[in-house]
């Protein structure tokens, strides 16, 4: 957040004051969801403690709790109902403990009444989105008032369907179609820390409910066509492509039709969308967990798909992956296929992309240069020894003092390496001796 003297100045830009740019920036960092809220103060009846009552009233006790968090505040009101708002805070942090321990609470009565109060306080109508405005590389997400509660209820809920006690063959009739439509639709909020609970909740869910796992892929499917082909509006798509890549790792072979037509009608055309920007680094992250080991021209067309997304991310989203991606191209840049190798080097002749590198040259050529050094060496190719050459050219030129530290150290440590080469080889000598003294190895001349 800006400090306060940033935030108060008034700077004339384009006959607009920047304080008036601010405040609307600050009016839509904090929204709450609607609710069906009741104008009138609420009160609640402390219950005691699960801790202090006998195993045989726990789980009555643990429904009465559950039934009291069902009652929802109003946190744009900061003023209004705070002593209840911390009565129900702290009976929400009671239960997401004590679901994780106890033992013998999941009843069958219990399933309806943690479903009832999970769905009371997630599933409402999120604040209105203005998209047209939004820039999520520049401004701030609008954060969710209520958090304090429903972060607890996401906890509470996470650690129900991953009690050692729960049975789906109960809980399916309460977490049904219905319940996963409107869990869906909530990973259009635009509170990063809300969609990264519902992408935990929806593995759980779908791990555990093997009659929901199609209704998922093909709302998910939905969601993504309406995406591409409508609105181009959605916040969760890469929380859901993060979930999606786990699916996929997941599917036998030969893949179903539904599977092909999903890469061909929803994930190729993922590619199209005006906002790719935002989930550019799901889509890196997935080419780079499913790269080809053994096959030099799937290797080749990975190369191909990667620069065609470099050439349009945000340097932003940039930063997120140029770690793994550059210790694949690194793998990539040393592999005997000479098509490999060259398709890697090629990079360097992509003047955006080059731009990129030269940003983050610091994390870049640390990584880089130990295969590009060894290859000006060693490589079999005079094609791909040229190419190697310019490339550490422009790394020298980008960040002299790095890549003259680097060279240094390489070659210390290549020299190290050479030094126990040599004396292991010395002390295979010595033992070779030593047994054909001993007459161990015989009619092998030393």
């Amino acid at each position: 957040m800006s400090s306060p003297s940033v935030t108060t100045a008034v700077e004339k830009v384009d006959g607009f004051s920047r304080k008036s740019v601010r405040k609307a920036k600050q009016k839509r960092s904090q929204s709450s969801s609607q609710y069906r809220i009741q104008g009138k103060a609420i009160d609640l009846n402390p219950l005691p403690l699960l801790k202090d009552v006998s195993a045989t009233e726990k789980a009555a006790l643990f429904q009465k709790k559950l039934q009291q968090c069902c009652v929802v505040f109003d946190f744009m009101d900061s003023l209004g109902d705070l002593k209840m708002k911390e009565y129900k805070r702290s009976t929400l942090n009671e239960l997401v403990d004590f679901v994780a321990v106890g033992r013998g609470i999941l009843t069958e009565q219990t399933y309806p009444e943690v479903v009832k109060m999970v769905s009371f306080n997630i599933f409402r109508t999120l604040p209105p989105s203005e998209s047209s405005e939004f820039d999520p590389e520049e401004d701030e997400p609008t954060l969710e008032a209520s958090w304090p509660h429903l972060q607890l209820v996401y906890e509470f809920f996470i650690r129900f369907l991953e009690s050692q006690e729960f049975q789906p063959t109960i809980a399916k009739k309460y977490v049904d179609q219905k319940f996963i439509l409107q869990l869906l639709e909530l990973f259009n909020s635009e509170d990063p820390r809300e969609r990264d609970y519902l992408k935990t909740v929806l593995h759980r869910i779908y791990g555990k409910f093997l009659g929901l796992r199609a209704f998922i892929r093909k709302q998910i499917n939905n969601i993504f066509l309406q995406f591409v082909y409508e609105t181009e509006h959605f916040n969760g798509v890469a929380e859901l492509l993060e979930i999606l890549g786990s699916i996929i790792n997941g599917f036998a072979l030969p893949l179903k039709a539904e599977h092909k037509q999903f890469l061909v009608k929803v994930l190729l055309p993922l590619h199209t969308v005006r906002t790719l920007s935002l989930f550019h680094a799901q889509v890196i992250r997935g080419l780079l967990k499913f790269w080809p080991k053994t096959c030099s021209q799937k290797e080749v067309m990975f190369l191909g798909e990667v620069e065609e997304i470099l050439d349009v991310i945000e340097p932003t989203q940039f930063v997120k992956i140029q770690d793994p991606l550059f210790k694949q191209i690194s793998r990539c840049v040393s592999s005997p296929h000479f098509q490999v190798a060259e398709r890697a080097l090629y990079y360097w002749n992509n003047e955006y992309i080059m731009s990129l590198i030269e940003e983050n040259s610091a994390v870049i050529l640390p990584i880089m240069f130990p295969s590009l050094y060894r290859i000006s060496k060693e490589h079999w190719n005079p094609a791909i020894v040229a190419l190697v050459y310019n490339v550490l050219k422009a790394f020298m030129e980008m960040n002299s003092p790095l890549f003259d530290e680097l060279t240094a150290t390489y070659k210390s440590d290549r020299q190290k390496e050479k030094k126990k080469e040599k004396e292991r080889e010395e002390l295979w000598k010595k033992l070779r001796a030593l047994e054909i003294k001993k007459g161990v190895i015989k009619g092998i001349p030393s």
